[in-house]
């Protein structure tokens, strides 16, 4: 009896021990959950999506040798996020659920130190480690409220920003650099964005026109990886998404005038030409430039010459007034006169005919009536003789 008691004892001890470390156990396991749940919170907080080298080679466009460049030209543009296409980049103002637009992309990529942002000089931009700004800096220079965020360290340094506290309603514009390359071994032309800059537009305070502030320069290789997870709406008839931001720039789907091409006395257009007229012509014309620089490296076609020559001759018909008839037509007119004036002339010709045919039977008929006189003349004189 006593050693079954024992027995007893030492079963309900073990069943008591493996309990409690069933407990902490179970303890051990959900404290490890919240944590990862703390976790996966903190990185949704701060809004970061991570890009690995790989996803930023995949994206990067790269810019061709020198040794294959034979002509280049680096052309200023100025987006108008009111026409055409360019809204895209503008709307929504504030991010839900469609997404948010460029500017907001930018500043949170720069409020979370994953891009560089270089200093805007009219011109001359530099983009080295000398010109880049100091996100705090530019912060406080357009009254841009900010605290520093989680983990952030003086080599990497990192800001918390509300989304009612960034300017995208008064970001109205941007300026592009773009390039246009010849590349040898394609022997064609093609044309790149390399860098942009927001323009904000703010009031003066004294009730005046809103003054245009570009902000900085953001090299468009930087931040393709994460504008193209961003799609966005190009048409209002059709409500699908089916472009992204990288697609928008490297489409060249933007609408944008020239305002500057890179120069030696470092001059925009509308200094080196201060009326409009001539500059809206001094900007079309550099547009046929650029698009017609490639064609006019090889010769044209037959094809191609023969519509040069149809359309010269149907603006100097327009200019003299006369309706110009279309060259299959005139053909056919003309071949038809050519067979009216043939049949004409063939009928012609055999009226004539009978007619020689008619002297030339007459005159054999009188030629034979006199052999015939002749004849019977010599036939009488020899009778006459014999007699």
């Amino acid at each position: 009896m006593f050693n079954l008691k024992l027995i007893i004892m030492k079963y309900l001890k073990y069943i008591v021990l493996g309990l409690i470390v069933a407990f902490a156990t179970a303890g051990a396991t959900a404290q490890v959950v919240k944590k990862n749940g703390d976790d996966r919170r903190d990185k949704k907080d701060e809004g970061q999506v991570k890009i690995t080298g790989r996803q930023q080679a995949f994206y990067e466009q790269r810019e061709p040798s020198e040794a294959d460049l034979q002509w280049t030209k680096v052309v200023y543009r100025s987006l108008d996020l009111t026409k055409g296409k360019n809204p895209a980049l503008y709307y929504p103002e504030e991010p839900n659920e469609d997404g948010q637009s460029m500017f907001f992309i930018i500043m949170r990529l720069l409020a979370n130190n994953q891009i560089s942002a270089y200093e805007y000089l009219d011109g001359r931009e530099m983009f080295t480690d000398e010109y880049k700004i100091k996100v705090a800096e530019m912060f406080d220079r357009f009254h841009v409220l900010y605290s520093e965020a989680k983990g952030s360290t003086e080599k990497n340094p990192k800001y918390a920003i509300e989304d009612a506290d960034i300017p995208g309603n008064e970001i109205l514009k941007y300026f592009i650099i773009e390039k246009w390359e010849f590349d040898t071994r394609t022997n064609a032309m093609r044309s790149r964005v390399d860098a942009l800059c927001p323009v904000l537009y703010r009031e003066d305070g004294y009730g005046g026109e809103p003054i245009p502030f570009p902000m900085f320069w953001v090299k468009l290789n930087d931040i393709r990886p994460y504008i193209a997870q961003q799609y966005i709406f190009t048409d209002d008839d059709n409500n699908l998404t089916r472009y992204n931001l990288d697609d928008f720039f490297k489409l060249n789907m933007y609408t944008g005038d020239i305002y500057k091409v890179k120069n030696l006395r470092n001059q925009s257009l509308m200094q080196l030409y201060p009326d409009p007229v001539a500059l809206k012509h001094a900007q079309d014309s550099i547009e046929e430039r650029l698009h017609r620089f490639d064609k006019n490296l090889w010769a044209p076609t037959r094809e191609e010459l023969q519509a040069q020559v149809e359309a010269k001759r149907k603006l100097e018909a327009e200019q003299n007034g006369e309706t110009l008839v279309e060259e299959g037509a005139t053909a056919t007119v003309q071949e038809e006169k050519k067979d009216s004036s043939k049949s004409v002339k063939t009928k012609r010709g055999s009226n004539s005919d009978s007619k020689d045919n008619k002297k030339k039977t007459t005159k054999k008929k009188t030629q034979k009536t006199k052999q015939s006189s002749s004849n019977q003349g010599a036939g009488r004189s020899v009778r006459n003789r014999k007699r």
